[in-house]
């Protein structure tokens, strides 16, 4: 079992990866953190619990983090275009039942990762302001994390929020550049592989006809993000990208990508601010995904992230 923490700024796609960690028994998941990004980290951290309770998960830690950027600035205008004003495609979910715990995210990361050195592994499907924070508290910790598979970047592909750069990256470049700076073992999960996974509108009828709580609220928030889509990505897809799952994919099966060493940097000035340049580079701490092999992976996210639905791939 592999032991992880999940840092989310929970939108939509943040709700299927956190479904889908919930349901993969693989893991074990000693808490959930949560910045800015999709949303405020109020409403993030709110998002989180109630995803936790519809689940049946209430017994995950969650823990708020950062509401502004390393620098301290506040975050950019939350994503309600294609999150919903909520951050959960507008859908209506009663109060969380619980708070937070107290503390925050980078000092509950210090704790965890010092608590099981070389064996936790940090998936960050949002800003790394959490993590940045993590190491300049604690510089010594990037030499005790298993590894940390980042949602983030784009690399070989143009970006999402600007012409250059991801919108992960672009959120808090100043923390994306700490932590690639820090030497820790690093898996970046970009544009370059996530905008090759679809999940198809279709499914959402399969998940309806589950008829279950948890099959019903991921196929509404998926109408929202997948309408969308439509009007603001690309129309022909017929779906959306798997962009936050993947990242838990590849931790339960690596083989889910290939990637290819690679030094990575992140511009943090000017036009380009954001973006993830790399060069291959065979000592390099960072491992780029570059290739997907997104029908087994997608057949995997399906099989688990609704219990009891059965699907074959078309």
């Amino acid at each position: 079992m592999n032991p992880i923490l999940l840092d989310v700024d929970t939108g939509i796609d943040d709700a299927l990866a956190i479904a889908y960690a919930v349901h993969s028994p693989e893991l074990e998941i000693l808490g959930i953190t949560t910045c800015f990004g999709n949303a405020s980290v109020e409403e993030t951290t709110r998002n989180t619990l109630q995803v936790l309770e519809v689940l049946g998960a209430e017994e995950i830690p969650v823990i708020a983090g950062a509401g502004n950027t390393l620098a301290g600035y506040p975050p950019r205008e939350k994503a309600s275009w294609i999150h919903g004003e909520n951050g959960l495609g507008d859908v209506k979910l009663p109060l969380p039942t619980r708070r937070p715990l107290d503390g925050n995210a980078a000092q509950f990361i210090i704790s965890e990762v010092r608590r099981r050195p070389h064996e936790v592994t940090l998936i960050t499907v949002g800003s790394l302001v959490n993590l940045a924070t993590a190491l300049r508290q604690d510089p010594e910790i990037a030499g005790l994390l298993k590894q940390v598979v980042v949602m983030g970047g784009a690399v070989t592909v143009p970006g999402n929020i600007t012409p250059h750069a991801e919108a992960n990256i672009h959120a808090d470049p100043e923390a994306a550049d700490v932590v690639f700076r820090s030497g820790v073992p690093i898996t970046l999960v970009g544009l370059d592989v996530t905008m090759k996974t679809l999940l198809r509108r279709e499914r959402l009828e399969d998940w309806r006809r589950e008829n279950t709580e948890v099959s019903w609220f991921l196929a509404d928030i998926c109408d929202f993000y997948m309408n969308a889509y439509h009007q603001e990505v690309d129309a022909s897809l017929g779906g959306c990208a798997l962009h936050d799952p993947l990242t838990v994919g590849i931790v339960i099966d690596p083989s889910f990508v290939r990637t290819t060493p690679m030094k990575v940097r992140v511009i943090t000035e000017g036009e380009e601010r954001g973006r993830t340049v790399g060069s291959e580079h065979l000592s390099s701490h960072v491992q780029v995904a570059l290739k997907v092999d997104s029908d087994r992976f997608v057949s995997h996210f399906l099989s688990r992230v609704v219990p009891q639905v059965s699907f074959s791939q078309s």
